[in-house]
């Protein structure tokens, strides 16, 4: 049995606290609503000196997404609107429209005044240059999303 690193306990503690967060955002157990909530993946290159996330946002207008940076975290928050069809009765319903809000931890240190976020064809694509200490606490930064 190998040993548990520290690195195991920052992404199980991240994990539970995503869970009570949305379980309070949305009452998901309950089956009274459902709401979408993009997948997301975070990585750095070993010879790179940025950080990428990537968000899956298929059907999601750019020009409604919110990226804010701040501290050792990250905020992409935005809206998969249900489409509008008149006399729609459903059979099968398992596609999750509605807003949407995802926390990321960052495990590292970036300078978000220096990031770019760009969408293309439904992935939303972040890059985060690596900074030498972290932001001061309250500090928020907005990034623009381009359209690619």
């Amino acid at each position: 049995m190998s040993p548990v690193s520290r690195h195991d306990f920052d992404r199980l503690h991240d994990e539970i606290e995503e869970f009570f967060a949305d379980l309070w955002q949305v009452p998901r157990l309950a089956g009274l609503r459902r709401a979408y909530r993009p997948n997301v993946d975070s990585y750095h290159l070993r010879d790179a000196d940025d950080l990428t996330v990537v968000v899956e946002l298929p059907g999601v207008d750019p020009a409604s997404v919110r990226v804010v940076a701040g501290g050792r975290g990250l905020l992409i928050a935005g809206e998969r609107p249900r489409p509008k069809v008149e006399g729609r009765i459903y059979e099968q319903m398992e596609i999750e429209y509605g807003p949407f809000e995802r926390q990321v931890r960052l495990h590292v240190d970036v300078d978000p005044e220096r990031a770019t976020a760009s969408y293309e064809k439904g992935i939303l694509t972040i890059t985060l240059p690596l900074g030498r200490r972290a932001a001061a606490a309250g500090t928020r930064t907005s990034i623009a999303v381009e359209p690619g």
